[in-house]
């Protein structure tokens, strides 16, 4: 496995064949899986094209397989980014990290996608708590 992330919140790796596997670690590392997996499945129920797949999700070990959504980025300009998270919001989801650490570039397609969603926010789940 090659490692791509080492921080005091999650440790990253991509496999041989490609997958993502995010292990949480750090302060409030359960609370950032949870969010991160019930974001990714939300997002796959909308059949968003340009985040990863959630394959996997162990509770015991705080640990998320994804599917890859390519390479990250070197260069993005401020307004193609804003623009890449401004449609993240149809979906129904905010980021929370709009930075450009989390655009990735899927060459399979030409795609920019968007990844680490443990910060992102379900915008009715917002309009609900402001009710």
């Amino acid at each position: 496995m090659q490692p791509v992330k080492d921080t005091l919140r999650a440790i990253v790796h991509i496999s041989f064949d490609g997958r993502v596997i995010k292990q949480f670690r750090g302060p409030k590392a359960e609370e950032r899986f949870h969010n991160e997996v019930h974001i990714l499945r939300y997002l796959e129920e909308r059949h968003c094209p340009f985040v990863p797949r959630l394959l996997e999700a162990d509770t015991q070990t705080l640990k998320i397989i994804t599917t890859s959504c390519g390479s990250r980025v070197e260069y993005l300009d401020e307004a193609r980014q804003k623009e890449l998270f401004l449609e993240l919001e149809t979906y129904g989801v905010r980021h929370d990290d709009p930075e450009k650490h989390n655009v990735t570039y899927r060459s399979t397609d030409g795609r920019f996608c968007l990844i680490d969603f443990e910060f992102a926010t379900i915008l009715e789940e917002m309009t609900k708590l402001k009710d």
